[in-house]
C-alpha cells in the first residue's frame, strides 16, 4: 500500500451526508456508487449511545451503495476513531459501479465493515436522529439514490424510535427539513405517520 497512491472511503451510512463528513475530518470529492460483495444491515456496533447503525458485512451475491469520498492518507486515523469497532478493509475496483457517467478515480479504496451482525434491540434500537442525517446525505445524490439506500438495507422490522426531541445520535443534524426524510420512511420503518411527525426541538 502506498501512502503516496489516493485514498478514498466508501461511504454507506452517515458519512454519505457531507456535512456529517466534515464534523470528523478534511475530504474531498465524492462519487456515488454501488458495492458489489457486500450488503447493509441494521446491527449493534457499540451500546455507548443507545443506538444501533448500518454495517456491511461480506456477502458475495449481494451490494449496497454509498459514496466514494477521497480521504488524504493522513486523515484515515480519524475516521478509523469515528468507525471504532469496524475493521477498515480494502476493496477492489472491479467492485465498484458507478451512477454517474463521470470515470471513477483510481487509487486504495477502504470500507468499514464487520464480520458478523448483531441485530438491534430495544434499548439500542434504530434511531431517527442518525437515519435522518443518513437520508438528508442520500438526498444530496437524487431520490433513486435514497430509496436505493432504503432498498439495499436489511432489518427495517427491528425496532425503530422517534428520537428527534432527544436525540441518541452525537453527530445530530436537529436543523434538518423532516418533511421529505418521513415522505422516504412512512413505508419503511416500523413507526406509525404520527410517531414519524415528531419533530426537533427548536
Amino acid at each position: 500500500m502506498s501512502t503516496q497512491s489516493r485514498h478514498f472511503i466508501l461511504g454507506y451510512g452517515s458519512l454519505i451526508s457531507s456535512e456529517s463528513r466534515a464534523k470528523t475530518g478534511e475530504t474531498g470529492q465524492v462519487w456515488p456508487v454501488k458495492l458489489h460483495g457486500f450488503e447493509r444491515h441494521w446491527a449493534l456496533i457499540s451500546e455507548c449511545y443507545g443506538m444501533s447503525s448500518v454495517a456491511v458485512v461480506k456477502a458475495p451475491e449481494k451490494s449496497c451503495n454509498g459514496v466514494l469520498i477521497e480521504v488524504p492518507y493522513e486523515q484515515l486515523p480519524l475516521f478509523d476513531e469515528r468507525e471504532k469497532g469496524y475493521h477498515r478493509g480494502e476493496v477492489r475496483s472491479d467492485q465498484l459501479a458507478k451512477y454517474q457517467d463521470t470515470p471513477l478515480p483510481e487509487g486504495t479504496y477502504w470500507v468499514y465493515y464487520t464480520d458478523k451482525v448483531v441485530s438491534p434491540n430495544a434499548n439500542n434500537p434504530i434511531v431517527l436522529s442518525y437515519l435522518d442525517v443518513i437520508l438528508s446525505g442520500c438526498l444530496e445524490h437524487g431520490e433513486t439514490f435514497a430509496q436505493d439506500f432504503l432498498d439495499l438495507t436489511q432489518g427495517w422490522h427491528q425496532t425503530t424510535l422517534n428520537d428527534r426531541q432527544s436525540p441518541r445520535y452525537p453527530r445530530v443534524q436537529p436543523d434538518l427539513d423532516i418533511a421529505p426524510l418521513n415522505a422516504l420512511l412512512t413505508n419503511t420503518v416500523t413507526l406509525t405517520n404520527k410517531e414519524l411527525d415528531i419533530h426537533y426541538e427548536p
